[in-house]
């Protein structure tokens, strides 16, 4: 596979008190994403709020993502993480059995392993199965960086592919592209045109839950060297980029975005807790500077659709 362009990484939605998936409002994101562009999606990560999912709700979203998503031309990277390295290689197997393209496998939190460790875990996921695995480097999450000399010596494993790096730090991309060739895709929505800069091919897109089309504009810019659009793309995203990742915790906002567009219940699972009213107010706000209304919850079917179908 080749990693590049926009992947938005899905909310799961909930009925209202949060105690089921709502799998008719998960078809209709997917469907929402297609028609927007977007090269593909990823279930079951840290905007679809996975570590709060049971076995059964993680395996029923990653075979919506795949039953409606993949005949509508979307790859599928389904989060198949975790923090118990065998637990990590059922979660990548099942992708595997589900028809994913790849799995997304986070840096294992809470334990802390070290580089060796982190290194011998992710190898004997890579070895479990032929699916392949695009990492994913969240210190801020999972307490541990991948450092750039680890992600070297496992892209040498041809089932690891790719990483989404969500350091925050153009140091970390730049050294990663300078040691191996494997593809890099930003983890941050705000910082998508500037590790374009440095080599990455791509953004693993919160905001695209919202307007994949600009997102996946934003990607086709960086792919035609047209600095001038991606600039004015990027200028036109970034606040509401920003705001959805400082307001709150991810995908607290999102979810309190995608409510106010008639798009969600807004509802999350604990321990998050809904949007506070002065959060709610200032997503108000950047929505509307973002021309971002209820009725463009409708996603419009593209010709690039019509032609993928």
């Amino acid at each position: 596979m080749n990693f590049f362009g926009a992947f938005t990484a899905l909310v799961t939605p909930f009925s209202a008190d949060g105690v089921r998936i709502d799998l008719a409002r998960l078809e209709q994101q997917v469907k929402f994403q297609a028609a927007g562009g977007v090269r593909g999606i990823v279930p079951c990560g840290t905007t679809g709020e996975a570590p709060t999912l049971s076995e059964a709700e993680h395996e029923s979203v990653v075979e919506c993502a795949v039953r409606i998503g993949r005949p509508l031309g979307l790859q599928v990277i389904a989060g198949a993480g975790s923090n118990s390295t065998a637990h990590a290689i059922h979660l990548h197997r099942l992708a595997h059995r589900l028809g994913a393209d790849a799995s997304l496998q986070v840096a294992p939190y809470y334990n802390k392993p070290s580089q060796e460790g982190l290194y011998r875990h992710f190898m004997m996921i890579a070895e479990s199965c032929p699916l392949p695995i695009m990492l994913y480097n969240i210190p801020g999450r999972s307490a541990v960086t991948i450092t750039p000399e680890t992600v070297a010596r496992l892209s040498v494993h041809p089932n690891i592919v790719a990483i989404k790096e969500a350091t925050g730090s153009m140091d970390s991309a730049s050294d990663i592209r300078r040691r191996c060739g494997i593809s890099i895709l930003s983890g941050d929505d705000s910082l998508t045109a500037s590790f374009a800069a440095v080599g990455a091919e791509g953004v693993v897109s919160v905001v695209s839950n919202l307007v994949p089309d600009r997102v996946a504009a934003l990607c086709a810019a960086i792919a035609e060297g047209s600095l001038h659009e991606m600039r004015r793309l990027h200028d036109a995203l970034y606040p509401l980029a920003r705001g959805l990742l400082s307001l709150d915790v991810n995908p607290v906002p999102l979810k309190a975005a995608l409510h106010q567009l008639g798009r969600d219940s807004g509802a999350v699972r604990l321990p998050l807790a809904p949007a506070s009213d002065a959060t709610r107010s200032e997503i108000a706000r950047l929505l509307s500077v973002a021309n971002l209304h209820a009725v463009d919850a409708t996603p419009l079917r593209t010709a690039a659709v019509e032609a993928r179908a």
